[in-house]
């Protein structure tokens, strides 16, 4: 990296526009970039490469999955400890400028003008293809960056320049945009990124193409059109009661055209992916185990998750490789192959896969067995969708193929217990996508390297299938196809239509939140598609972004939701004479302490029912032991106490040119209040 885009990296960490004092003693790009900085295809190339960092990646973390951990916090994963999101009042309002940056808008704002004013005067040297990726990249990039903000907080500035040090005219900057005004310039900058970005990348797979960005723009407009769906009516969409915003910014705006344009573009962009892909979808041979002995492939789809190049498999568009010579390890696989992550599925995902035959479990002639729960996980989920028995650790799941390749170790229930906290498995159900076979990749800290996948081409079907329903209410002849490929690799009968028919909405909603939309159960169609899509994505980091668009939580604001996990009570692992019970490193059985006023309690009482509930193990300290519940306010972030100061222009929070979300005070270390 060469020094001077060190300090542009540098630079765009410095909060922005609002932050007034801050923003106004920052040193001007300008003073930092040679005036012949952006007339060299090397430059341009150099300049937004640095930007990549900005997608989803493997943490560093010890004690988690990666990105397989994303999902937690939600009704598809449990974490070892409980978000404050299900509890209202304890997430609060920061005291600084939590939520609000600018410093990458403004050095793509800089880019993007700089790059096209010296190619316009024809004063850029170098391969135009190259020239016209890192355009592309830096309007994809700005794109994504708006996108981090607006997903999270809603109205957002929209803002194309690089601002003057002029302080009234940072402040008139900061005004928020409606959101819908937000997700058109997103999808803006993304037309104009597929005007440049190649078919293939020069860096492969670990670059942006056409296909990254089609897959993201379909993203982006199904997100705000089932928002604006099924938000309708409240504070958080423009112009609902109550909403913060200025009127005179809505011009003629209409949120049924609105609705409508949305869920179109999603299903345009959508289907450029899909129909690329729906023939080419990587293979799933049901084999349980991913690999065999001597590390050959046995099961290409779930090889595509733990690989180390997830380019080599077809429907990956994006990810991050790591390089153990370049000092680029992550940690996860240690995680996965010796003990738990301190994650695992909820038993309301778990019930969500049909049986093979396409039925739910609950309906009739599904042949799902309620008895199988007590003989163990693997019974458990016996006969059902591939996806959740190849991913799914079941009783003596292979969880590496040793340091040799050829020397199986073999899972324990007993990661119930005998881990320590921060790496047990929570639910019993503990996750196998993305864990590898490779023992050496879990020895010692950062030696995995396992593949980051950031897109995926599945969830473009996904994404198709959802839109056409929700604009259409029905499936045409593309969403059938797409729909039938998934569930054909997922080894379910393709007819989807006896799902739907056999769907009871009662049942679906006991553990599964998508059942619902603004507190009321959603039609079957709609529900299957959202199943379809929570059962593909899982543990990829959509859940919550899903959860929230379709107003899936208000059913918690009066009924708090209890996550379980898998049976324990009355079944092989807690009875002491079957061979299945689970042990300690003795091998004597382990009897698990039920008392939640101890620190050392690892079990929730029988009393709470038969299901491993791992928030009712130890009260202390513990806000959901009665459950998950929710505010209507915590569909949104918060920002920061002090971004109203420094946007004011007297510093009087009341003077602000910025407005706080619905239901969020201005206040620092203050909840959030109930909305309607």
């Amino acid at each position: 990296m060469n020094k001077y885009i060190s300090s542009i990296v540098a630079a765009a960490a410095v909060v922005g526009l609002t932050a007034c004092d801050d923003y106004l003693n920052r040193e001007p790009e300008d003073k930092l970039i040679p005036e012949n900085f952006f007339t060299s295809a090397a430059n341009l190339k150099a300049y937004t490469l640095n930007f990549y960092t900005m997608f989803p990646s493997h943490s560093d973390n010890a004690y988690e999955l990666g990105t397989f951990s994303s999902d937690n916090g939600t009704d598809n994963q449990a974490y070892r400890t409980a978000s404050t999101r299900w509890v209202p009042g304890e997430w609060r309002v920061g005291q600084g400028t939590d939520n609000w940056s600018f410093g990458n808008v403004r050095s793509l704002n800089y880019f993007i003008i700089n790059t096209e004013k010296a190619m316009e005067a024809g004063e850029v040297s170098g391969d135009p293809v190259e020239i016209k990726q890192a355009l592309g990249e830096a309007y994809f990039f700005r794109a994504y960056t708006y996108w981090a903000n607006y997903s999270s907080l809603g109205d957002w500035p929209i803002n194309d320049e690089v601002l003057p040090n002029d302080k009234e005219y940072l402040l008139e900057a900061s005004v928020r945009q409606p959101r819908h005004k937000v997700a058109r310039h997103i999808l803006a900058d993304l037309d104009k990124a597929l005007t440049l970005l190649p078919e293939e990348s020069p860096y492969k797979k670990n670059g942006l193409t056409l296909d990254c960005a089609n897959l993201f723009r379909s993203r982006v407009a199904l997100f705000e059109g089932t928002w604006l769906k099924y938000h309708k009516g409240t504070a958080l969409v423009p112009g609902g009661p109550g909403w913060p915003g200025k009127q005179e910014l809505l011009g003629d705006f209409n949120i049924d055209t609105e609705i409508a344009f949305f869920l179109g573009e999603a299903m345009k962009s959508a289907k450029v992916v899909g129909d690329k892909y729906v023939n080419n979808l990587v293979v799933n041979t049901d084999a349980p185990e991913g690999m065999t002995a001597g590390f050959t492939e046995a099961n290409p789809y779930y090889c595509m998750f733990s690989a180390d190049n997830s380019g080599e498999y077809s429907e990956v568009l994006l990810y991050r490789a790591y390089n153990l010579s370049l000092s680029g390890g992550i940690q996860i696989q240690a995680q996965f192959q010796k003990n738990a992550g301190g994650t695992g599925w909820t038993r309301g995902m778990v019930n969500s896969f049909l049986m093979r035959n396409g039925l739910p479990i609950y309906a009739n002639g599904s042949g799902y067995d309620l008895a199988w729960e007590n003989q163990g996980v693997s019974a458990t989920i016996q006969g059902r969708d591939s996806r959740l028995t190849i991913f799914t650790k079941g009783d003596n799941s292979v969880i590496s193929l040793g340091l040799d390749g050829n020397s199986p170790n073999l899972y324990n229930m007993n990661w119930l217990f005998s881990a320590d906290n921060t790496t047990r498995c929570p639910t019993g159900f503990a996750v196998k996508k993305g864990q590898g076979y490779d023992y050496k990749q879990a020895q010692g800290n950062l030696q995995s390297t396992t593949g980051s996948i950031v897109f995926r081409a599945a969830e473009a079907l996904l994404n198709y299938m959802e839109a056409c329903v929700e604009s259409t209410g029905s499936i045409d002849g593309t969403a059938d196809s797409y729909w039938r490929a998934l569930r054909n690799r997922a080894k379910v009968d393709n007819d989807y239509n006896k799902t739907i028919a056999a769907t009871n909405m009662n049942e679906e909603a006991k553990g599964d939140w998508g059942a619902y939309s603004h507190g009321q159960l959603v039609n079957t169609t709609i529900y299957n598609v959202r199943r379809e899509r929570r059962n593909e994505l899982c543990a990829e980091g959509l859940r919550l972004m899903d959860v929230r668009r379709w107003c899936a939580l208000d059913q918690m604001i009066t009924t708090p939701y209890i996550i379980e996990g898998i049976k324990y009570w009355g079944t092989v692992y807690s009875d002491p004479d079957s061979p299945m019970s689970i042990k300690n490193a003795e091998g004597e059985f382990y009897d698990p302490v039920v008392d939640p006023d101890s620190d050392d309690a690892n079990m929730s009482a029988r009393a709470g029912g038969d299901y491993v509930r791992p928030y009712q193990i130890r009260k202390a300290n513990n806000l959901v032991w009665d459950g998950y519940t929710f505010t209507r306010a915590h569909y949104l972030s918060p920002i920061g106490h002090n971004v109203f100061v420094y946007a004011s222009p007297d510093k009087d929070v009341a003077n602000s040119y910025v407005y706080q979300n619905p239901g969020w005070p201005t206040e620092a270390n203050q909840g959030a209040k109930n909305i309607d």
